[in-house]
């Protein structure tokens, strides 16, 4: 187990791409702590009953006070946060449209909890990150951010941004041996895709545009998370990883 004995935070990860990740975790020997809004504990008890090492515990990454009450709990419990996975967003409940019909507040909205939300994330690890002279930070961002894809430019601009934070931090955090990296899915069959007939049409268009004609699903996205919080990515940071089956590529 590459990873035994290490402490790592999944955001969003009561379910899909961020449960993928923490599971993956956990494989290696991570105690991987499940911070969600809801759904927390029934994630965490998947992955205990497995044999895993998991601690759930809720957090809303749109509030400074729940953040800084996440970082401290897992300090006071863990002594350590080695592995920081950015993963929570608002995407799922986003309704496609034309972007005039789209208010002010639809967008503060996403970006509160999209962006702002890693801003506040990042911050609370940051002094236990670099006293400890290491860590990795993995944001997810989106293909999305590289195509323009129409109906959800709000999303899309908070996953631009993630991509220009990302190279920001890793920029500031490398004289401490903190590494930031992000990686860029493409459209993932997890159970909020899988279960909503209304996506199809989005996931056979994915699927046109990739090199690889198959369906990308949260499993692929979390072996990548993996390598970017594993000793065989040491010398990598400041880089965005798109992992679509050749999507953007092509």
């Amino acid at each position: 187990m590459k990873l035994d004995g290490q402490c790592a935070i999944v955001t969003g990860s009561a379910g899909g791409i961020g449960f993928a990740a923490a599971k993956r975790l956990a494989e290696e020997g991570t105690t991987v702590v499940i911070a969600d809004i809801t759904g927390a504990e029934t994630a965490a008890a998947e992955l205990n009953g497995m044999g895993l090492k998991a601690i759930a515990m809720e957090v809303d990454v749109a509030s400074d006070n729940s953040v800084d009450q996440l970082v401290k709990s897992i300090m006071d419990q863990q002594g350590r946060i080695d592995i920081l996975v950015n993963n929570a967003a608002l995407a799922s409940r986003l309704k496609p449209g034309p972007f005039e019909e789209k208010t002010s507040e639809d967008w503060l909205t996403v970006y509160d909890v999209n962006v702002v939300g890693i801003f506040r994330m990042c911050r609370a690890v940051s002094p236990h990150m670099r006293a400890a002279g290491s860590g990795r930070i993995i944001n997810l961002s989106s293909g999305t951010a590289f195509k323009g894809t129409p109906g959800l430019m709000q999303y899309i601009a908070t996953k631009g941004a993630i991509v220009s934070m990302t190279r920001a931090l890793a920029a500031e955090f490398g004289k401490d041996n903190v590494l930031v990296n992000a990686v860029a899915p493409g459209l993932t069959l997890s159970e909020h895709i899988a279960t909503r007939p209304e996506m199809q049409p989005y996931v056979d268009a994915a699927i046109a545009t990739r090199l690889i004609k198959r369906n990308g699903y949260p499993e692929d996205i979390a072996d990548v998370i993996y390598f970017l919080a594993s000793a065989e990515s040491r010398f990598i940071t400041g880089q965005i990883l798109a992992v679509d089956g050749g999507s953007v590529f092509h």
